[in-house]
Parts: structure tokens; C-alpha cells; sequence
């Protein structure tokens, strides 16, 4: 990853190296490179779509450049997201995807207005796209059983694809369980050394966002599992420079982040047929829901699964929260002989 930041960098204006450079020590390599992808579409926008940069490449940018984009030029910019063809490929980016290249366009901007490369933010001007909130997709505990039961027996495979789930089995029954009993971020899963799991603590190390290290704890189910799995890695041979990994590919690599999420959606949509598009991330929801029936402690869950922000998490669980008001006001009765729940059914 740190290669393909690097070659993609040489497109560049040079104050994007003294960008990445400067977030080098908060950020993942995965997260760099993003930035890096963002600000390459960014600039391609510039040069190839408004007129007072058409004589320009994004690598010949200089900083008199930047200090004419304006607002309005984002704000354009952020339209022609919504729709645009590269390399006779079509793309679109609903809400989500703006808000995201919008955030990496605020933090180069930012970057620059601090450090006086140029004399305005334009992209402080610029509002945030409203995100639509949508219900959150999870699990249900009789799915997440039969997602695991594919996992160890095959499911709807054929044979030739039963042999190939032979060589992967264990280690994607440790990859969903992790999910399931941890709520650990894609990113973080394919980033755990060996070295990071102590089973005398049930827990293991992640660098989550920022760069910051945690110890995620987990049940003995979750142990029994890694365990089995670590058996089998012991017999593997990786390749130079991936000795450490925990979770490895079929090539003997790294597991890659693209890897697990075609895994997920492989089982998932097995055991789910009517959940469409589910992914890592609602394995992680699966987990903070169960959490939160379990314990009622939004706090506990933000702490668990690395919200730097408990509103982020009480967003997304705030239906949880009516239905636990609901249950509530179900288990308070004025007089003793009030009429419970199992009267209202009706009855001689």
C-alpha cells in the first residue's frame, strides 16, 4: 500500500507529499492511500473539467493554483460526483461517498490554511451532504447459526467447492467469530500479528482509527476458535515479509481487506438470502446490537467497538433505545390487579 501512495503521489502537486507526510504518524497505511486517491480525482476534476485550469496536468499544480480554487469550485466539484465517466468506466457516488471525498478535501485544505501555503479555506465554506440515516441491517441470532453452520459443513456447495472451503475453513470460522463476538473493524482484523493475541487475557491489540492501540477482549467461545484456527497457521509457510500476519490468503499473504469482505458476502448471503449487500460492517453491527440488549450501556458499546463519538453510536441504536422504553413502560403496573400482557390476549 505504501508503494501505490507513493507512485500515485508522483501525479500530484509536491504539497501533497508534505500532506501525507504530515499524517503519516495518525493513520493507517490504507487510509493515506485513500486520501492520496481522492485528491488524484480531486485534481483530475480541476484540469480536465474548469476552464482556468485547462492548461494544467494535476502533477503541475503549483501553489498560486490552489489559492484559486474557491468554493464554488468545490461545490462543482461535489456535483460532478454524483456522475462521471473515467477510462470509458462509469462512476457515481451517492451521499456517503461525497461525504467522504468532501472530508479528505477539508483536511488537505486545512492542512495548507495552518501551515500558510495558501491564503483562504475554500473547503471550510462548503456544507457537509446531509446523510440519509437508514435502519441499521444486522443479523439475526438463528442467521448468525446458520452462517456458521455453513461455514463448517460447506452449505450449497459443490464438490470442487467444498475442497477449496476444506483449505479455508477454520480460518474463516476464526474471521466470523471475531466479527461476531468482538464487533473488530475490517481494517483492524487484517492488520493482527500473531503476536497480538494473549489467550491469558482473552484479548488481542488493534491499531484503530487514528492509530491509536486497544485491547479488544474476547469470550472463550471466540478463544476455542482462534485457537483451532492458530493450529492450523502453525502448519503454513507464509511468504517473505508476512511471517507475523495471523490471518493468511490462500497465497500465503496477508489476508487483504477486499478478501475478507468477499468472504463475509459469500457465507452471509447464504444464510441471509433477503439481506442484501451485507458486509463486515454488519457483522460489527450484529455484535453492538447484541451488546447493547445484552447490557442497555450505549456508553460500553462506543467504548467496544472504538467510537470516538457516543452520539455516532446512539444514532445508530437509538431505535434500540424506544423499544427498551417500550419494554419499560410494560413492566410498571399501578394496582395489583391491573391487566399484564398475557391478559390482553383475550380468553373466558
Amino acid at each position: 500500500m505504501k508503494l501505490l501512495t507513493r507512485e500515485a503521489l508522483r501525479e500530484l502537486p509536491d504539497v501533497c507529499f508534505d500532506f501525507i507526510n504530515a499524517i503519516d504518524s495518525t493513520t493507517q497505511p490504507l487510509t493515506r492511500y485513500a486520501y492520496v486517491s481522492d485528491l488524484k480525482l480531486f485534481f483530475g476534476f480541476l484540469t480536465s473539467e474548469l476552464v482556468k485550469f485547462a492548461d494544467k496536468t494535476p502533477g503541475t499544480l503549483e501553489l498560486s493554483d490552489l489559492n484559486k480554487v474557491t468554493s464554488r469550485d468545490i461545490r462543482m466539484y461535489m456535483e460532478f460526483l454524483g456522475y462521471y465517466v473515467k477510462d470509458d468506466v462509469e462512476f457515481s457516488n451517492q451521499d456517503l461517498g461525497k461525504m467522504r471525498k468532501l472530508s479528505s478535501l477539508r483536511s488537505f485544505y486545512k492542512f495548507l490554511y495552518k501551515n500558510g501555503y495558501i491564503e483562504a479555506d475554500p473547503a471550510a465554506l462548503v456544507d457537509m451532504p446531509k446523510r440519509r440515516q437508514k435502519p441499521i441491517i444486522r443479523l439475526e441470532i438463528d442467521e448468525v447459526a446458520r452462517m456458521l453452520d455453513l461455514v463448517e459443513s460447506g452449505g450449497m456447495q459443490s464438490e470442487h467447492q467444498k475442497k477449496y472451503n476444506d483449505h479455508t475453513r477454520v480460518r474463516d470460522l476464526a474471521i466470523l467469530t471475531l466479527f461476531l463476538g468482538t464487533g473488530i473493524r475490517v481494517s483492524e482484523l487484517v492488520g493482527i500479528n500473531i503476536g497480538d493475541v494473549d489467550f491469558s487475557i482473552n484479548g488481542f491489540l488493534v491499531t484503530r482509527k487514528g492509530g491509536n492501540q486497544a485491547i479488544l477482549y474476547f469470550p472463550d467461545e471466540v478463544a476455542q476458535v482462534l485457537k483451532d484456527y492458530l493450529k492450523l497457521r502453525q502448519t503454513l509457510t507464509p511468504e517473505p515479509g508476512h511471517e507475523d500476519a495471523l490471518f493468511l490468503s490462500l497465497q500465503n499473504k496477508r489476508i487483504s481487506v477486499r478478501a475478507v469482505q468477499m468472504m463475509v458476502k459469500k457465507y452471509a448471503s447464504q444464510a441471509a438470502p433477503l439481506k442484501k449487500h451485507l458486509s463486515p460492517h454488519k457483522l460489527r453491527s450484529t455484535f453492538g446490537t447484541n451488546l447493547y440488549h445484552e447490557t442497555g450501556d450505549i456508553y460500553l458499546v462506543a467504548d467496544v467497538l472504538g467510537h470516538s463519538d457516543v452520539n455516532t453510536t446512539r444514532r445508530h441504536y437509538a431505535a434500540m433505545t424506544d423499544d427498551r422504553r417500550r419494554m419499560a413502560a410494560k413492566k410498571v403496573h399501578l394496582r395489583e390487579d391491573a391487566p399484564t400482557d398475557a391478559d390482553s390476549g383475550g380468553g373466558k
